[in-house]
């Protein structure tokens, strides 16, 4: 039918019209959720921005793992503890390598499931204790430190199965690790954390059963005592050179790290120190998985 013939469709097709030319300039002006989802947040003020200088120079390269490799290697190393791949690296030539000062302990222990354990891949991150001084802590202040001078930016690169191994050895009253931030990391797929600085909150994260691992206790926050100096460098923990990539084994007996261009050598070397109650418990584990599928 024809406009003209039908007078009485006339405003409501001028209406809907209208309602459509709203519509498309709200679109045109709105950007999709999932754009907006997906602005990069800023980096923090003080993170180096641009090249490095030609003054500064690297020497141990950061070597990338796929996710795939990643998790061929921690099949390997399961069920091993750390006495099995400590005798694993003396037989590969690893003698006393990778074997953290016994100052690093664990947090707490589970000797029913050994849900304490830890089998994981090293993310790193370092805090160096700050030449900072503040007259006073207020709100902002706090903010601004924990957005621009000790942040938390290694949480980017955390996957499924990473160890965080925060070097941390001389930040004094530094609490890196609180209730909080490592139930953050943990749903991240973070297995458990390393530290040779200072962790609180301890009855919550024993609570918690996150896997962790530290020298001492800590209760005083970062702003105005210690800086993020770098994330995903090699770093030392417990005496230990522990590069992004390794591997990361620690149970009751304490942490080892397993250089990754080794890890399947030593995983192999290794099965033969399993004892029997090694043995059958591994079997359990085996047999409660095939149950799964």
């Amino acid at each position: 039918m024809a406009l003209q013939e039908s007078p009485a469709l006339v405003p409501a097709l001028a209406a809907a019209a209208g309602l459509w030319a709203i519509i498309g300039i709200a679109q045109a002006q709105t950007p999709p959720a999932q754009a907006q989802a997906r602005a990069p947040k800023p980096p923090p003020a003080q993170m180096v921005q641009g090249p490095l200088p030609d003054k500064v120079k690297l020497f141990i390269p950061y070597k990338e793992y796929s996710q795939e490799d990643n998790q061929r290697i921690l099949a390997l190393f399961e069920d091993l503890r750390v006495s099995d791949v400590s005798d694993g690296m003396d037989v590969v030539g690893l003698k006393d390598v990778g074997i953290m000062h016994p100052d690093i302990k664990t947090l707490w222990r589970d000797t029913e499931n050994f849900t304490h354990r830890i089998v994981g891949i090293a993310v790193t991150a370092r805090y160096v204790p700050t030449n900072k001084r503040e007259y006073q802590m207020d709100q902002q202040r706090i903010g601004r430190w924990y957005r621009d001078i000790t942040p938390e930016t290694f949480q980017d690169v955390l996957f499924p199965g990473a160890v965080l191994v925060i070097d941390a050895t001389e930040d004094g009253e530094s609490r890196s690790i609180g209730s909080n931030n490592i139930m953050s990391w943990h749903r991240k797929g973070m297995v458990g954390v390393v530290t040779s600085g200072g962790l609180a909150d301890s009855d919550e994260i024993i609570a918690e059963k996150v896997p962790a691992y530290y020298r001492r206790l800590a209760r005083g926050i970062r702003p105005g005592r210690n800086e993020l100096e770098s994330v995903n460098r090699p770093v030392t923990c417990g005496g230990v050179l522990v590069r992004p990539g390794d591997v990361v084994i620690a149970d009751g007996d304490g942490v080892v790290v397993v250089p990754r261009e080794n890890a399947a050598e030593v995983a192999q070397a290794s099965r033969q120190f399993l004892d029997q109650i090694g043995l059958e418990r591994a079997k359990s584990k085996a047999a409660a998985r095939q149950q799964k599928k």
